[in-house]
């Protein structure tokens, strides 16, 4: 991503970090697409917006993952509403490196990394006391010690070929500017609303 693209979204990102009104901060939408050609759209934690793209993690056998693994053109979505700020973007997802998966897995807090290791995302579940017992065994074996990350636990990162930012506006006279990748050159545009 071009300089100007990046620092637009960290203005934009640092600005919803700053809003105590907000909860989930990295809330970003991931969207897939299926075997059969129907798009899967879930909520994930963004970790990170570099030059190099949009990182977020997940079970890469959940069904994201080989969804991703199976075609790697995904969308992401982000809206900010206490702001009036939406960003999608449009990317190649690719594999992040097991040692920034573990970076990021370092970063998660103890409950989080807990129910990542009694989870079988996307698996049938024939109930939630199931789970539950699961989760309340793994705090028993592991007590204080490290959790350790699952070899199927990791990430991906985009790399956009499109970036769009929304201002949004009462009237619906909303601010679009769009950013779309050609070659290995970035062209600004701004679009109706």
């Amino acid at each position: 991503m071009t300089n100007e693209i990046i620092a637009k979204f960290h203005d934009w990102w640092r600005q919803a970090k700053s809003d105590p009104s907000l909860k989930h901060k990295g809330a970003m939408c991931v969207s897939t697409i299926d075997e059969l050609g129907f798009p899967n759209a879930r909520f994930v934690d963004l970790k990170d917006a570099t030059e190099a793209g949009f990182a977020f993690c997940t079970y890469l056998d959940s069904k994201k993952g080989t969804e991703i693994d199976r075609c790697q053109k995904v969308a992401l979505t982000i809206w900010w509403e206490c702001l009036g700020y939406q960003v999608r973007v449009q990317g190649r997802a690719a594999r992040i490196s097991r040692s920034m998966a573990s970076m990021y897995w370092q970063s998660r807090n103890r409950d989080a990394q807990l129910t990542t290791l009694c989870s079988k995302q996307s698996q049938p579940l024939a109930s939630a006391s199931q789970l539950l017992d699961r989760l309340s065994a793994l705090r028993v074996s592991y007590g204080d010690a490290d959790i350790p990350m699952p070899e199927n636990w990791g990430g991906y990162i985009v790399a956009p070929v499109s970036v769009e930012f929304l201002t949004f506006r009462e009237d619906r006279l909303h601010v679009r500017e769009h950013y779309l990748l050609i070659g290995s050159d970035w062209k600004r545009q701004l679009l109706q609303p």
